[in-house]
């Protein structure tokens, strides 16, 4: 082969890869009530679910109803999606071009929703009113209080290893069910209000919990037993948490009053990483599926912010003016 048409191969190959299309990125939703510049209006225009695109602008998506506040979609199928709202459950199987309530009147104050990806039909909400079950991909619902002593709850998530296990946090702590929501039966959790569950992709088997007066507490079994995590927030009330999808060393809590502390080391001891946010109040905490060790944190009515260095430093993500009740990466649109 001449020395001529080596090059030209070798330029057609990294020209080739350089033409190649990116990785997919996961789809960014969050979930939020305009709240500091709320608009009088017949429809809610500048409320519930926001698109982030990839020159960093957030777009409106899904139907226009107050009380959106968290979203989930099908392990098996992209285009369908279940979205929880003060109203209740509505649902798209055609990716949001069109939209279906799929619970009756008596159903509201649906706070989280969540597919079971070891059974895709299987779906399950938490409401105010105790929660949901569905069989059928979100179509129907029925009520899944067996075994509860309090209904109220408001974060629930499925174990991805474990097929039918599901964790609940209530008013009066954690459940666990192993039959689908079905019944449930209550953890060694303290009987408090548990704001927000986390589970780690890297080790399901470690768990976080932002709890209300109690600060945050970890669990390393799955649910079984849970100790407290932070001394600087135990008293706090932690509305986020959040562990990094690519590593189980790196969890973050924030809350009312206590702003953003991060774990570098599994949660064994904590830091500080208010500094640079412009408020102290914080709802949400998420870290990016697409870039390793970004954390995202959404402030009460000042905006969205993203940091690189698990919180040493903070830059702008937009949604001024947003209170925030979820951030959701979803996998790419089909």
């Amino acid at each position: 082969m001449s020395s001529r048409l080596s090059r030209f191969l070798v330029l057609a190959l990294v020209a080739g890869i350089a033409a190649a299309p990116a990785a997919p990125v996961s789809r960014f939703y969050a979930a939020v009530s305009m709240t500091k510049a709320q608009k009088n209006s017949s429809t809610p225009l500048d409320s519930g679910l926001y698109l982030r695109q990839a020159d960093g602008q957030w777009t409106n998506f899904g139907p226009r109803i107050l009380g959106v506040t968290s979203l989930a979609t099908s392990p098996v199928n992209p285009a369908s999606l279940l979205l929880a709202s003060a109203d209740g459950v509505v649902r798209t199987t055609d990716g949001g071009k069109t939209w279906r309530k799929t619970t009756g009147w008596e159903v509201a104050d649906v706070r989280a929703i969540v597919f079971d990806h070891a059974n895709p039909a299987h779906a399950y909400a938490a409401t105010a009113w105790g929660p949901l079950r569905s069989t059928d991909g979100g179509a129907s619902w029925q009520l899944a209080q067996q075994g509860l002593a309090r209904l109220y709850c408001q974060t629930i998530l499925t174990d991805p290893a474990s097929g039918g296990h599901v964790l609940l946090g209530t008013e009066d702590g954690v459940y666990a069910s192993h039959d689908g929501a079905v019944t449930w039966a209550r953890t060694a959790f303290p009987a408090v209000s548990v704001l927000r569950l986390a589970q780690s992709a890297a080790d399901p088997k470690l768990l976080l919990a932002g709890t209300q007066g109690r600060g945050a507490w970890l669990s390393r079994d799955g649910g079984q037993s849970w100790t407290a995590a932070d001394p600087g927030s135990a008293t706090a009330n932690l509305y986020a948490a959040a562990i990094s999808p690519h590593t189980a060393t790196q969890l973050a809590v924030g809350g009312w009053g206590i702003g953003v502390r991060v774990s570098a080391d599994g949660g064994r001891t904590w830091a500080d990483r208010t500094a640079g946010l412009p408020a102290k109040n914080v709802f949400v905490l998420a870290f990016d599926p697409d870039v390793k060790g970004r954390l995202w944190a959404s402030t009460f009515e000042e905006g969205t912010y993203y940091s690189d260095d698990l919180g040493r430093t903070w830059r702008d993500g937009g949604l001024y003016g947003a209170y925030a009740f979820d951030l959701v990466f979803l996998p790419p649109a089909p």
